[in-house]
């Protein structure tokens, strides 16, 4: 389900390590906010005269449907279309769904990776990794996923350990 970087994007001998989106945590009381909007409209529904039948039903779905739309909907878009790639030369950031902004940080000009965990970020199990350059102008970036394996693939990159970095997560 990941939106793929496109190949045409990555140099001749450059190698995606990790592709991924912030953590789901992002949109979790959204998507308890939108259950609960069901429920709602579940309970319109049973509860609902019976001369509200057909249109008085459809006017309840139509209002949870248009809720859910600022509720969930475009924030999900918004998640989705947020990513964070790891390449063997650069970690490359894109966000937007109508116009994208991105920022493509060389691996080069990275001199220390910091990491950040709050408690729900321990709980959730990811963190903010903020990668200094020379320029102190860090890039920072938020919610990342399995945190703790990505800062450990930077720093094999960072160490020329293109191998290393690649084979830190079995799964990808």
């Amino acid at each position: 389900m990941l939106m793929a970087l496109s190949k045409k994007l990555l140099s001749r001998d450059e190698v995606v390590v990790r592709h991924m989106h912030t953590h789901i945590k992002a949109l979790l009381w959204r998507i308890i906010l939108e259950v609960v909007l069901v429920v709602i409209g579940i309970v319109g529904s049973v509860l609902a005269p019976a001369s509200w039948s057909p249109w008085g039903l459809v006017g309840i779905w139509v209002v949870v449907l248009v809720a859910s739309v600022p509720l969930l909907v475009v924030p999900w878009l918004q998640w989705y279309a947020h990513t964070y790639t790891v390449t063997t030369k650069r970690i490359i950031t894109r966000s937007g769904v109508f116009s994208r902004a991105g920022h493509d940080l060389p691996l080069t000009r990275i001199s220390d990776i910091q990491l950040d965990k709050d408690f729900t970020d321990r709980f959730f199990g990811c963190g903010t990794l903020a990668l200094q350059t020379s320029a102190d102008d860090p890039l920072l970036l938020h919610d990342v996923p399995q945190v703790e394996m990505v800062q450990v693939e930077i720093s094999n990159l960072l160490f020329n350990d293109v191998q290393g970095a690649i084979d830190v997560d079995p799964r990808s």
